[in-house]
């Protein structure tokens, strides 16, 4: 394999979460998601024939569920990379305890530090708006927290919350929960970057300027996020419901990443 001075050599790599490492809302033709963990795969991948990939992150997952149903299988699989994102879905929920979140990320990077080649965490990006404004405090207590377990434990740290161009609300679906394509793309960079490699690309480069929508039609998109995804949010929320019950993770084992499955 060849290797940059600064690279690890990366020839297995574990990613755990919620739906930011599944890979909403970068769609692809066939209706499945792909997503900053697989373009980084792919990368890998390119590098060592016997790479091994496994993602699984499910979409909806609070850090209790993450550290419950996947941690203790990443840790088991001793890859040379894995990459933990949670805590951001139990932020936005009206009553979240931050304490128990700091215990459940404490408890899950302890088991998950001394079990692969490198752990690497991220502080999240975060969409321009009311919503972020809202959220701020909660959002910054994680990331500090992350921070302080990165430097205990030996983890990478990526800044994707301090990068201007990732809350650009042009770099997120309509969802606005979610990253689009251009969006995961910057993320797959901003990791490749943090581990050694080479850059391929400025991953923080503003988008070039765009008119501003007009207040008619920033209304009616307004109205159309509420109806499409607003709300049923909301109706989940006040029944218990995640949009990833039921559902199994797209990579659940560590598997050789074949041609036909790279981005």
């Amino acid at each position: 394999m060849t290797e940059t001075a600064n690279a690890p050599a990366i020839s297995s790599f574990v990613a755990l979460g919620d739906s930011f490492t599944e890979g909403m809302s970068d769609r692809l033709p066939d209706g499945t998601y792909r997503g900053w963990a697989d373009l980084l795969a792919a990368r890998l991948a390119a590098r060592d024939p016997g790479f091994r990939y496994a993602n699984l992150a499910v979409r909806g997952k609070l850090i209790g569920q993450i550290a419950a149903e996947q941690v203790d299988l990443a840790a088991a699989m001793g890859a040379d990379l894995v990459t933990l994102v949670g805590g951001l879905n139990d932020t936005l929920r009206p009553k979240c305890d931050m304490g128990r979140v700091r215990g459940l990320l404490e408890e899950s990077v302890a088991k998950l530090a001394p079990n692969c080649g490198q752990l690497v965490l991220m502080r999240s990006p975060g969409r321009r708006g009311p919503v972020l404004e809202r959220y701020r405090s909660r959002m910054e207590q994680l990331f500090s927290c992350i921070d302080e377990l990165a430097a205990e434990h030996g983890a990478v740290v990526v800044d994707l919350y301090s990068a201007e161009t990732l809350s650009d609300p042009r770099m997120w679906a309509e969802d606005r929960l979610h990253l689009t394509g251009e969006g995961h793309r910057r993320v797959a960079e901003a990791v490749w970057q943090r581990l050694g490699h080479p850059a391929e690309s400025d991953w923080r480069t503003p988008l070039e300027p765009t008119p501003v929508p007009s207040w008619t039609t920033r209304r009616r998109a307004d109205a159309a996020f509420a109806r499409e995804y607003l709300l049923p949010w909301i109706g989940r929320r006040l029944t218990g419901r995640s949009s990833g019950d039921g559902r199994a993770p797209k990579r659940p084992e560590l598997a050789s990443l074949a041609c036909e499955d790279t981005p």
